[in-house]
């Protein structure tokens, strides 16, 4: 279980289905075994270095997230699973993603804020509410605007600089996971749903 606090944002040292990424402050706890999310994608750290730490990403994984555009260099957002008696800065994250969203925009806005815009996948439109919570690229974000299948988060100085949205280009894909909340309520209420 995550809450979508970035904690640090690594930098991609090898790519493809055995991924290296190069970080600091999520190995200080870390053994071999245990979960990172990695740009929202919960992984596995198979092997752990001083400074890096390997993961294997399995067809699903490629499939479904951006994991597999990555390349040497690129930039992810890192986050240790939520310990018990922690603190819920974010909102409840999974690290199992939806989908993928085609970054459109980032906008600067007054005071070192930001706005970000992105093309959401219509299958995961129901699960969307003015004001409520989603993850993309293991980000915790409000939404702040719904416009057809384009969806607008307001970014704060502090997230802008301590993640890794400063690398994304229009076109790209980002990985998205919906509020859970949402998608146990249409289970549990299906008649409702539809």
């Amino acid at each position: 279980m995550f809450t979508g606090i970035v904690e640090e944002v690594g930098t991609v040292l090898t790519a493809g289905t055995r991924l290296q990424i190069g970080c600091h402050k999520v190995l200080q706890d870390a053994t071999p075994g245990c979960s990172i999310a990695v740009s929202g994608v919960c992984l596995t750290a198979v092997r752990l270095e001083e400074n890096a730490f390997w993961m294997d990403l399995a067809p699903e994984t490629l499939a479904r997230t951006n994991l597999g555009d990555l390349g040497t260099g690129s930039l992810v957002n890192l986050e240790r699973p939520l310990s018990l008696g922690g603190r819920l800065s974010g909102h409840i994250v999974q690290g199992h993603v939806d989908g993928t969203a085609e970054f459109l925009s980032l906008a600067a806005l007054q005071d070192g804020n930001w706005w970000l815009e992105v093309k959401m996948p219509p299958e995961l439109d129901r699960y969307l509410i003015s004001k409520g919570s989603v993850t993309l690229d293991g980000i915790s974000l409000t939404i702040a605007k719904l416009a057809g299948h384009t969806l607008g988060v307001a970014i704060l100085p502090h997230t802008y600089e301590n993640t890794a949205i400063r690398a994304f280009r229009p076109g790209s894909r980002v990985n998205v996971e919906v509020d859970m909340i949402a998608k146990y309520v249409e289970k549990l209420f299906p008649a409702v749903a539809t």
